[in-house]
């Protein structure tokens, strides 16, 4: 049988491995943080009569601009930051954000480039910069895997990337950074700095974001997802907001017509329902704080998150433990952390059932 060393593949890519999340069926899966909550009748109802009629010109190609699309995350995200007001010409879209993020190094990072990331954080960035050619170098957080202004001006000085990247929430510790790191970040640069805000919704109301920073700062982008709060996950649409030269940058890598008529369809009609669609989020938070509670009594120190998810540590033997776990149909995460796992908060039920059972194991 012909094996990929018999191949003549690209040297970067010879003996890495690509993504793999476990998707073992189980009844409790609370390891790649979708929103486990199901969509509502009346949204999916919506979503359903939106298709019908995409599906009346389905022998055209998509709107290439996602017009309507784009206008929706406008109004969407304008509806939850306070810096300037935010128009189409500002949003770019994609199947998902890791499309978004891998368009982003398409135009500003590849051969010859670099991407500065801050590990351990999101797993995707490293691997979609390998996967555009664009070298990654890792910067050093401090203890509890926090970051400062300090730490991150002195390794983007130090390192001189192209491309930074800041992930807050962080993925897979759940903590999220201030507007000053994100501020310093920018000033020490001369590249672009891309702030990862998948979990954006799940800060506490009121919190301030990395799009109030966008007026005046047009090498900063913004990326985000319908997957979490939205339980979009399985329709992949990820967005990103930017000063307008960077989405026309964004357009020089895209492959025509990347979004789908029914993908743009069904997101048009979940971000009109956009109240409803985010009624989940509150339930969320609350069986996250309870996790966050619960989890340090039975022995289990957790990074304090505002997430959907929960990092904990005190795990002595983390693959035994998610064996254990798996054997009563429950799947989380080991992220590669010594020590730690992470849980997806769920639904009540969900967040119970994975408490009760690991009450009954040692750590």
């Amino acid at each position: 049988m012909t094996s990929l060393d018999d191949l003549p593949l690209r040297d970067d890519l010879r003996g890495k491995q690509p993504y793999g999340a476990p998707m073992n069926p189980v009844a409790y899966a609370l390891n790649v943080n979708e929103n486990t909550h199901p969509i509502p009748a009346s949204v999916r109802a919506s979503i359903v009569e939106a298709l019908a009629q995409a599906l009346e010109s389905i022998n055209r190609y998509p709107d290439r601009e996602f017009t309507d699309l784009r206008e929706a995350l406008a109004r969407y995200a304008n509806s939850t930051h306070d810096g300037v007001p935010l128009d189409a010409a500002m949003v770019w879209a994609a199947n998902g954000s890791n499309e978004v993020l891998q368009h982003a190094l398409q135009a500003f990072g590849g051969p010859g480039r670099s991407v500065l990331g801050f590990p351990p954080t999101y797993s995707m960035h490293s691997i979609i910069a390998e996967s555009t050619g664009t070298k990654w170098v890792s910067g050093m957080r401090g203890d509890d895997f926090e970051l400062s202004p300090e730490i991150v001006s002195e390794a983007i000085k130090r390192l001189d990337p192209d491309v930074v990247f800041l992930c807050t929430p962080n993925n897979p510790t759940g903590a999220a950074i201030s507007l000053e790191i994100i501020e310093a970040a920018y000033e020490a640069s001369r590249g672009m700095v891309l702030v990862d805000e998948a979990y954006v919704e799940f800060l506490a109301p009121g919190s301030p974001t990395a799009s109030d920073l966008l007026a005046g700062r047009a090498r900063l982008m913004v990326s985000r997802t319908m997957s979490k709060a939205f339980a979009f996950a399985g329709a992949r649409v990820g967005y990103l907001l930017a000063d307008p030269a960077v989405i026309d940058a964004l357009r020089l890598v895209r492959l025509p017509y990347h979004l789908s008529s029914l993908t743009q369809a069904a997101a048009v009609a979940a971000l009109s329902h956009t109240e409803t669609m985010l009624s989940m989020v509150d339930d969320i938070r609350h069986q996250r704080d309870r996790l966050l509670r619960e989890l340090p009594k039975l022995g289990y120190p957790v990074c304090d998150s505002q997430a959907n998810f929960v990092l904990f540590g005190g795990v002595s033997d983390p693959q035994e433990l998610f064996g254990k776990l798996l054997a009563h149909d429950i799947l989380i995460r080991d992220v590669g952390i010594e020590n730690h796992l992470r849980v997806t908060a769920g639904t009540e039920q969900e967040t119970s059932y994975f408490l009760e059972r690991l009450a009954t194991m040692g750590s």
